[in-house]
């Protein structure tokens, strides 16, 4: 009969081997030689009678098999190592903390931030992915996501960091040549530049409740696109105000309908790991906190 010990052996040159993209930066990881990674998939290959990666001069990959197979296993490894992490003490957090986040705040907020929160613990890798899509944290490895917006019903923990406040925003460029709107019907006569949610326009909305989705003169599913076209005057945009205030400051935005209410977003943190949260995402959450409580509302 099979042993664990057996069923495992050459998991952790497989994993680390699709991690890094090959066997030589594999062994560095693992402490060991690419030769010895190579006969150590090798022989877990035998074991289960399958190829799971597809060997050639330059690159790898993984085959069907492979993948599916890596699926199942990596998440079972990194268990593992969070497992320890969760006892480390706070001085001795180490190890790679994945992080997802929209654009605008991965961009604006987090990409800044992530120097002081790595002088804290230097020990701690932080792989930043900015994306405004909805990242499946337990499939694509991810410990912790940053969320705008009300949450969906989900499994995941979450802990909710600021309510953002919204603002309309357009350049003096584009004010000078076009007028400001005086209400918000008036916007329907602007160019107005869009979100998309899931390829469809997401409205603007204001404090009373009501929301308008006025002709797009441009539309992106990418928040910081729609800064920029704003900043260069290509019409009116609804963003995060504490995303844009040196911009009000310096003048190279101005405020669109100030005197008319606009409503909040919420922003969480979320992770999959329930209160069994390793030490390097807990201290990188407690971080969010501390520097959210200057911002939210």
């Amino acid at each position: 009969m099979t042993t664990i010990l057996e069923k495992t052996a050459g998991l952790v040159a497989f994993v680390r081997t699709v991690d890094s993209g090959s066997f030589s930066n594999a062994s560095r990881a693992i402490g060991s030689s690419a030769s010895a990674v190579s006969k150590s998939v090798a022989r877990l290959e035998r074991r289960l009678g399958v190829r799971l990666l597809q060997r050639s001069t330059r690159t790898l990959s993984l085959t069907t098999e492979g993948a599916a197979y890596y699926e199942r296993v990596a998440p079972l490894l990194r268990a593992i190592e969070d497992a320890e992490d969760v006892v480390q003490m706070a001085e001795s957090a180490r190890g790679l903390l994945r992080v997802t986040a929209p654009v605008f705040i991965g961009r604006t907020l987090v990409g800044e931030w992530s120097q002081a929160f790595l002088a804290r613990h230097p020990n701690v890798k932080l792989e930043l992915s900015v994306s405004d899509r909805h990242a499946d944290l337990i499939r694509e490895g991810f410990d912790v996501a940053l969320r705008i917006g009300d949450l969906a019903d989900t499994d995941l923990t979450a802990r909710k960091l600021a309510d953002l406040a919204l603002v309309m925003i357009a350049s003096p460029g584009y004010v000078a040549a076009r007028g400001v709107p005086r209400s918000v019907e008036g916007l329907r006569q602007h160019a107005c530049l869009r979100y998309l949610l899931a390829g469809k326009p997401y409205p603007f909305a204001f404090a009373d409740g009501t929301t308008i989705t006025p002709e797009g003169a441009l539309d992106s599913d990418d928040g910081i696109t729609l800064y920029h076209a704003a900043l260069h005057g290509a019409g009116i945009a609804q963003v995060l105000r504490f995303a844009v205030e040196n911009d009000f400051a310096a003048g190279r935005l101005v405020e669109i309908l100030p005197d008319v209410a606009m409503p909040s977003v919420p922003m969480h943190v979320v992770h999959a790991f329930g209160r069994q949260l390793p030490v390097r995402a807990r201290l990188f959450v407690d971080f969010l906190v501390e520097r959210m409580s200057r911002i939210g509302k």
